[in-house]
């Protein structure tokens, strides 16, 4: 497999659908996977087109986190623009999807939170097992996980390092959908597809104040939301979405 390979990206209109690609380690994520994923999120945000991100991985598996093995044997590893995964630290400014089958675990949970919307399959496992092998979880789950889920339980989750079920993490708000089995990635689709109908400058410029809100006082938001905002309010579309509804007819989006 050449590196290339270890994300795969498929335009569905105007969904792009980002693979995992290391069936064989349970898609874990080693260096060259992350400057994939790196370059995947880049291609979602730049292609005017591209509206909206839908994350799953290959072979069953969602992402059994970092790749221990590969990172064992040493030698440099140099982080992505966009931080561990190719994404923790500045996921793409358009929504994403996680569609998860298997294992979420450790980076794998960590993309989920990366990401801002989680289907997954009933029988999938999710959770922190750092802490069992002395690692710390430094993808942004020991800080995020505590603003999605109360503090306690996401110290539970954080401490005890044990695997969960989806219906553990939508009882506390963290996951979206449960699905049977086999279903994450079509359900997942389904749900990127119904989004189209909104407006795709507005539909970033929302999710991409939401992310940044998490940091923000109430004071500050009013102010800080403006140029985000601005984005969309001058945009193509806007112009396109009133005339849309002034015509009486459903608005053909450009992305700008």
């Amino acid at each position: 497999m050449s590196d290339n390979d270890k994300v795969l990206t498929e335009r569905r209109d105007n969904v792009l659908l980002i693979t995992l690609n290391r069936p064989e380690v349970k898609n874990a994520c080693d260096n060259e996977m992350a400057f994939a994923m790196n370059a995947a999120m880049d291609l979602l945000d730049q292609t005017d087109e591209l509206f909206v991100g839908v994350v799953t991985g290959a072979g069953g598996d969602f992402s059994a986190g970092a790749d221990l093995k590969a990172a064992a044997k040493g030698g440099l590893r140099e982080r992505p623009p966009r931080g561990g995964f190719g994404l923790f630290a500045r996921p793409a400014r358009k929504p994403l999807i996680a569609a998860v089958e298997g294992v979420a675990v450790g980076g794998g949970l960590e993309l989920c939170l990366s990401c801002d919307l989680i289907v997954a399959a009933r029988n999938a496992r999710m959770g922190l097992p750092e802490v069992r092998h002395n690692v710390v979880a430094i993808g942004g789950g020991l800080f995020r996980l505590p603003k999605r889920i109360p503090y306690h339980v996401a110290m539970d989750v954080a401490l005890s390092g044990t695997l969960r079920d989806p219906e553990f993490f939508a009882r506390w708000g963290l996951v979206n959908r449960i699905v049977e089995p086999g279903q994450a990635l079509p359900t997942a689709l389904e749900w990127a597809e119904s989004l189209l109908v909104n407006g795709p400058t507005a539909l970033a410029a929302t999710k991409e104040i939401v992310f940044q809100g998490a940091n923000w006082t109430d004071q500050a938001g009013w102010a800080e939301q403006m140029p985000i905002a601005m984005k969309a309010i001058q945009s193509e579309d806007r112009t396109e979405g009133l005339k849309a509804f002034a015509e009486k007819r459903k608005p053909v989006w450009k992305g700008r």
